[in-house]
């Protein structure tokens, strides 16, 4: 029995309208149990979702993480319910009718936006709009990298995207069509929930885009449909599916909150409960006249046969993997196998063994250039690109091609002047499972690309941001681009590790750290301004690991801690020689990773920083460091935007000198 006839004798029982009035009545109940939450985009769209799952989708409920299925991704994630609805209706390991009765609760997996690890089947958190539509971008990109890879037998999928009137009108929506439409992403297609309405009232209030038009000019295929029509829906996608030489947006023209009779088509359907007389009304309406959360026999029943009509083709996928050759077989191996951990040992291992017998001054982000010279031929999977920074961010090394529109076997993204959407297709990628993607611009610009970074840290996904050019030590730009609080900023979000490393050592072993972190988003905070070789140690313990050590020990009992990160580890090093020369013994910590040193016990803490007073040493704002200083430290830093001047002159202006520094703790010690 082949695909169309597996779903036709699924559903052929079962009545389209059934099938769709069912995750209307589950979503019109959920929000009402929880007395709030957003019941209008389900019901709109239950006839697009319908003819998806029942006519299209390619996936399996009991094998939700089968590498080849297809992607529904739920970028208006506030109608979360519509997903909650086929989950449960599909039969999804874990998401039971008590689920759905359980929306929006403490401990449930329905909660009030669809938030990836917690139930399967969903894709990615969503719910900040347009960061669905972008993820979706990343994922359709790492398809075609994987097919590129694997081959046609392996990968060759489908990424589906319901998408509002919201998600696009959020600034990110564009820089997500505009990089997919110039790659041609043609397994990408966005189905529009064209219904008119937000939350002030109609649409019309605020914006006139003629959203078919705009994707049209950056490179989609483009067509409209009414978004009730079963029959139009299915010929839409099928007409979509079968030409894959550009992504589609497939216009749906809806009724947000369908099937209500005094709120649908207004603006009172989208974030509140119907009421029970109203939801009364709504069953008579569509003719569904079962009690709350019941969903009669037949109609569960030709949606689980849905959920289970992959199956064979989950078999014969695993068949086809087990006897693949042993590059494509990495690809999926989860963990990491043996060969690949020992290929990255071995990469960091050379790295800190040139580094550490280099004595020359270089910059951590051309550390972190040689650092990848070393990584990308040891890991196939680390894909890397820039937001049109390459050479500035130090990205691109010998062992890179260009990904282009004709080229997915390439290993290195171009992803234009698209910060935000960069960072968001990047969380896309990571969630494909078989890619470690890495990304650049200036650590300045972590402003344009904070929403995706904070979305990394909530869906633990292993995406490492080079972000270069970390201080005022950039210089001449002046304060437009010279980050005096991002730091402080970043280390604020948790599950977040924010690197800043003082040399090509540290650098080395952050990398690995970052590569190593499964479950944890990376900062690579590098400088352009050039350091001082600090290590001269190659050995295997990476020092990084535990967040910051003891870089040079006081000769007897410490007068003075000096703590600094990154380019003003040097400093601190050169201030603890010039105290020495006065008597007075100063220890150098270097703490490259707030977070890792966090994660220490009390007493290696302790240890560390010691019982003299401490001096905190970085070229930014103090707001992180309180932490670690009590009643007496001090911190030399910043206190308020940059200047535009040359590094060396605004290092010396702002006290960060070895004397200034010296003279600080000789005050302090005295």
């Amino acid at each position: 029995m082949n695909e169309a006839q597996t779903r036709t004798g699924a559903t052929e029982a079962v009545s389209h309208a059934d099938m769709a009035n069912a995750i209307r009545a589950l979503s019109m109940d959920a929000v009402q149990a929880a007395k709030s939450g957003h019941p209008g985009m389900p019901m709109g769209m239950a006839d697009v979702a319908t003819v998806l799952y029942r006519d299209v989708l390619r996936f399996s409920a009991n094998a939700p993480d089968w590498p080849n299925r297809d992607r529904f991704v739920l970028s208006a994630g506030h109608g979360s319910m519509l997903l909650y609805s086929l989950l449960y209706l599909t039969g999804y390991p874990g998401m039971t009718i008590e689920e759905i009765k359980n929306f929006r609760q403490w401990g449930s997996k329905t909660a009030g936006h669809p938030e990836y690890g917690h139930a399967a089947g969903i894709e990615t958190t969503t719910g900040p709009l347009g960061q669905g539509i972008a993820n979706a971008v990343g994922m359709a990109l790492s398809e075609r990298l994987l097919n590129a890879r694997a081959g046609n037998d392996l990968i060759n999928h489908h990424i589906y995207c319901i998408a509002g009137d919201g998600c696009l009108m959020e600034g990110i929506s564009q820089e997500a069509i505009s990089l997919a439409g110039h790659l041609r992403l043609g397994k990408l297609i966005v189905l529009f929930d064209d219904n008119g309405i937000s939350i002030d009232g109609s649409t019309s209030l605020a914006v006139s885009d003629d959203q078919v038009a705009r994707f049209a000019a950056s490179g989609w295929n483009t067509m409209r449909i009414d978004g009730h029509d079963p029959e139009a829906i299915s010929k839409a996608l099928a007409t979509a599916r079968a030409d894959s030489s550009k992504p589609w947006l497939i216009a749906c023209r809806t009724v947000i909150g369908y099937g209500s009779p005094a709120r649908a088509g207004t603006a009172k359907a989208h974030g509140e409960p119907l009421g029970p007389d109203e939801i009364t009304a709504t069953r008579e309406k569509l003719g569904w006249p079962y009690q709350p959360f019941d969903v009669p026999e037949d109609v569960l029943n030709a949606w689980r046969a849905l959920g289970a009509a992959h199956e064979g083709e989950v078999e014969a996928w695993n068949k086809r993997i087990s006897s693949a050759s042993s590059d494509v077989q990495a690809l999926f191996a989860k963990p990491v196998g043996e060969p690949r951990a020992k290929a990255l040992a071995a990469a960091v291992t050379a790295a800190k063994t040139q580094f550490a017998a280099d004595e020359s001054q270089k910059a951590t982000r051309v550390w972190s250039q040689l650092t990848l010279e070393h990584l990308v031929p040891a890991l196939p999977e680390l894909i890397g690109g820039s937001a049109d920074l390459t050479g500035s961010n130090g990205t691109r090394t010998s062992h890179h091609k260009s990904v282009t529109p004709d080229d997915f076997s390439a290993n290195y993204i171009h992803y234009g002047v698209r910060e935000h959407g960069m960072a968001a297709a990047m969380n896309g990628l990571a969630l494909s499972g078989s890619i470690i993607p890495y990304g650049a611009t200036f650590l300045v610009f972590t402003d344009y690309c904070r929403p995706s970074i904070r979305l990394s840290a909530l869906m633990h996904q292993r995406v490492i941001y080079v972000m270069t050019h970390d201080s005022i030590g950039l210089g001449e730009d002046g304060p437009t681009h010279q980050p005096v609080e991002h730091l402080s900023a970043l280390r604020a979000i948790p599950n977040l590790h924010v690197m800043r490393p003082a040399d090509g050592v540290e650098t080395a072993e952050c990398w690995e750290l970052a590569i190593g972190a499964t479950k944890t988003p990376t900062i690579l905070a590098l400088s352009r301004q050039g350091v001082p070789r600090l290590r001269t140690d190659a050995s295997s313990e990476n020092r990084c690991a535990k967040g910051a050590y003891v870089l040079d020990e006081a000769e007897g009992a410490r007068d003075v801690t000096l703590i600094a990160t990154g380019t003003e580890v040097g400093l601190a090093r050169s201030a603890a020689k010039q105290l020495a020369e006065r008597g007075i013994k100063a220890a150098v910590v270097s703490m490259p990773s707030m977070e890792l040193f966090r994660a220490q016990d009390d007493a290696y803490r302790e240890e560390t920083l010691g019982a003299a007073p401490r001096i905190a040493i970085e070229a930014a704002i103090a707001q992180s460091w309180y932490e670690w200083l009590r009643p007496g430290d001090r911190f030399v830093g910043l206190k308020d935007f940059g200047a535009s001047a040359p590094a060396g002159e605004l290092y010396k202006q702002f006290g960060l000198t070895a004397d200034h520094i010296a003279g600080i703790a000789t005050e302090l010690v005295k």
